[in-house]
């Protein structure tokens, strides 16, 4: 990896700066990290493994 990684954050975030968190990607890995914890550590995945995340995480049912 070279240079700054561009982090995005979640759309589902508050203003308030509650539960957030961050994604940035290079072309071999997904890194996700608390948003109000930069220095601290991130989960880094492979992208299969983030997509297989992401269409759990859009299949499961929305709890109150």
């Amino acid at each position: 990896m070279s240079g700054e990684l561009a982090w995005t954050k979640s759309t589902y975030s508050g203003p308030q700066a509650g539960d957030c968190i961050e994604v940035a990607a290079d072309p071999n890995t997904v890194h996700v990290r608390d948003s109000k914890d930069k220095p601290g550590p991130d989960l880094t995945l492979t992208p299969a493994a983030w997509a297989a995340f992401v269409r759990y995480a859009a299949s499961a049912p929305v709890r109150p």
